[in-house]
C-alpha cells in the first residue's frame, strides 16, 4: 500500500494553472450565464476576460471568489475546488485574493491609510506599528504614501482606484481580480493604472485576471485574452493574434460592428404584429 502524500507532495507544481474552469454552468433565474464554460490561466500572468455586455465576465469572478455557486461544473484554484470548500476555507482562500472593485469601493468616512488599512484590522491581530508599516509599503508602491491623511473626497479617479489597489495587495495576494479597472480614467491615470498592474505581476509573481472592454488598454498589458459569449469560451489568445483571428465573433467584437453572432435586436415578436399593423406594414 503507497504511503500518503505530504501536503507538499499535493500542492500544484509550477506548470499547473492557477485558475482552472471546468464545464461550469450557471443559470440565473431563466438566462443560462454559462453552458458548460472551460478555461485555464496560468501563474504569473496577466489574463483580460472579454466579451459583450451581459455575457457575464463579472459572474465569472463572483465564482472565483465564491460568491455564487454555480450549477454544475468546477472552479479550482492553486488546486482547491472553490465549489466545494466550507465556509472557513473559503474565507482563508479569499485572504489570499484581491480584488479591486469597479468604482474602487473605498469607505468614505475613512482616511487612505485607513482604508489600506482595513482588511488588517478585520483580519489579523497585528501591533499598530507593523500595520502602520504594510500600508505604508503598499502606498509606496502605488506611489501615494504622500496621500495616507486624505479623504476618498479628495482624490482624482485614477488616485481612487490606485488606493483600492493598494488595499488589494495589503495580503500579498497570489491573485488578483481586477473588475473593469480602465474605466473613467484619463490618459494619465490610465498609464497608471497599467504600469502598476503589470509591475506587480513582474516584481511580487502575481497572477491578474481583468475583466475589461477597453481593448487598446488590454493590448498593452495582458498575456492573454479570453472572449466569452452565450455562456462559452469562443476565442482565447494573445491580443494582438485575437484581433487578427478571422472569426465572426472577433471581427464583430474587435471591430465594433453593430450586428453579428451578437444581435443587435433583443429577441421580440414580430415588429409589426406588435404594433398592431398587421400585413399593412408588409
Amino acid at each position: 500500500m503507497p504511503a500518503p502524500s505530504s501536503p507538499l507532495e499535493s500542492r500544484p507544481n509550477a506548470s499547473t494553472p492557477l485558475v482552472e474552469v471546468r464545464g461550469l454552468r450557471t443559470r440565473l433565474g431563466s438566462k443560462t450565464i454559462f453552458d458548460g464554460l472551460d478555461l485555464d490561466v496560468a501563474r504569473g500572468s496577466v489574463t483580460a476576460v472579454m466579451g459583450p455586455s451581459g455575457t457575464g465576465k463579472t459572474t465569472l469572478l463572483r465564482h472565483l471568489t465564491g460568491q455564487l455557486r454555480p450549477d454544475a461544473g468546477s472552479v479550482r484554484i492553486d488546486g482547491e475546488d472553490v465549489t466545494r470548500l466550507s465556509r472557513n476555507a473559503l474565507f482563508t482562500l479569499r485572504e489570499r485574493i484581491g480584488y479591486l472593485f469597479q468604482n474602487s469601493a473605498l469607505l468614505t468616512d475613512f482616511s487612505v491609510f485607513e482604508n489600506v488599512a482595513f482588511p488588517l484590522r478585520q483580519h489579523t491581530r497585528l501591533p499598530e506599528e507593523l500595520i502602520r508599516n504594510i500600508v505604508l509599503t503598499k502606498l509606496q508602491a502605488v506611489g501615494l504614501r504622500g496621500a495616507a491623511q486624505l479623504m476618498p473626497s479628495e482624490l482624482s479617479g485614477g488616485m481612487a482606484r490606485r488606493v483600492a489597489l493598494a488595499r488589494a495587495i495589503v495580503f500579498d495576494p497570489m491573485l488578483i481580480l481586477y473588475d473593469e479597472p480602465f474605466v473613467g480614467l484619463d490618459p494619465i491615470a490610465l498609464n497608471q493604472v497599467l504600469r502598476l498592474i503589470k509591475t506587480l505581476n513582474q516584481t511580487l509573481g502575481i497572477t491578474s485576471i481583468l475583466v475589461g472592454h477597453e481593448f487598446s488598454a488590454v493590448r498593452r498589458v495582458a498575456d492573454r485574452v479570453f472572449l466569452i459569449a452565450n455562456g462559452k469560451l469562443v476565442a482565447q489568445g494573445a491580443p494582438d493574434a485575437l484581433a487578427h483571428q478571422d472569426s465572426p465573433w472577433t471581427r464583430q467584437f474587435f471591430g465594433g460592428e453593430a450586428d453579428g453572432p451578437v444581435p443587435f435586436h433583443y429577441p421580440a415578436p414580430d415588429y409589426a404584429t406588435e404594433l398592431g399593423l398587421g400585413d399593412a406594414a408588409r
